[in-house]
């Protein structure tokens, strides 16, 4: 266990999360002061357009929106540093409680179009990356081209157009949780899953592409390769491929922000009660809290995928040490 504490991957890890830290507490107070500048807050946004002046004055109390704004502040921030997020402005539920019912969702979802997006890049780059300018390295570049171009709300779209509606194979909207059926759980989440993972898909596979091609051409270690005789294919796949996934997983870790933040949209689009659709109702209706403690679990997502992304680089490359001596 001593040896664990004195490794550098542990060391590395300690850096990361304390230089994380102001990372953290920037966004959420930026947030909470671009929530604070909108006009309008959570008492009118309750009541409507209608309400008097004295009944929005009384729930304005009622939710302390009429106390300093550092106070409000502070007395929010104090909270999550000890986990506790406080109370929903908007429907008086706990936030830990909206966020129990919501995240596994989110998670799930995140998780499925993270799979989709790496298991099908690294077969389709290595298929294209074989024979440089054959068909199926025109039809890659042609799909990739198409997929980073069009929104990936404009895919969901045609998604749904394509097989709920037309083919009527998969729900265009809703949500089956794992309890009521794997097979009904999966099949919910296929549409929104390829919708975020499309753009991700194209991405990934144009650069693991390019790497490989660029390893297979230049790089001397490929040369002394193929003198020794090594057959093309092992070439590629156990030395080419294995250093070009260090810019993969470089761009995973810088993607995943991306990742993250495709669900408000798409969670909205299909009908799934995560926390990218209870984002958006939150900052409909000014509830601050809820958003803040949304945008700080979205912020840690981000900081906890880029801590990853360092780590696994030492797994590729045991000669890749992080220690006292790294600047």
């Amino acid at each position: 266990m001593s040896s664990l504490f004195r490794s550098p991957s542990f060391r590395l890890c300690c850096k990361r999360l304390v230089q994380a830290i102001p990372v953290l507490w920037g966004v959420n107070f930026i947030t909470f002061c671009l929530l604070n500048l909108l006009p309008g807050d959570a008492a009118q946004a309750l009541l409507g357009a209608n309400a008097t002046q004295q009944a929005t004055d009384e729930l304005r109390k009622d939710l302390h929106l009429n106390e300093p704004f550092f106070d409000r502040y502070w007395h929010w921030f104090s909270g999550a540093i000890h986990l506790s997020f406080g109370t929903s402005l908007s429907s008086g539920q706990p936030v830990s409680t909206i966020l129990g019912q919501r995240l596994p969702v989110s998670l799930e979802l995140v998780g499925f179009a993270f799979l989709i997006s790496v298991v099908l890049a690294i077969p389709i780059a290595v298929l294209a990356a074989s024979k440089p300018g054959g068909i199926a390295d025109r039809i890659s570049i042609a799909v990739s081209m198409f997929g980073l171009s069009v929104p990936n709300f404009v895919i969901g779209l045609l998604l749904i157009l394509i097989f709920a509606v037309h083919l009527r194979v998969l729900p265009a909207i809703g949500f089956v949780p794992i309890s009521q059926g794997l097979g009904s759980n999966i099949k919910s989440l296929v549409l929104p899953a390829s919708t975020i993972a499309f753009g991700l898909l194209c991405s990934y596979t144009r650069l693991l592409r390019g790497d490989i091609v660029e390893q297979m051409e230049e790089e001397d270690y490929i040369v002394t390769a193929k003198a020794k005789g090594v057959s093309p294919k092992q070439i590629l796949i156990r030395h080419a491929l294995r250093n070009s996934l260090f810019g993969l997983i470089t761009l995973i870790g810088l993607n995943f922000g991306q990742l993250i933040g495709g669900t408000v949209i798409i969670e909205q689009i299909f009908a799934l009660p995560g926390i990218g659709q209870a984002l958006l109702q939150a900052i409909g209706l000014r509830d601050v809290i809820l958003v803040e403690a949304i945008v700080t679990i979205l912020s840690a997502g981000v900081v906890i995928s880029n801590l990853v992304a360092d780590l696994l680089y030492a797994v590729l490359d045991p000669r890749i040490r992080y220690g006292a001596r790294t600047s």
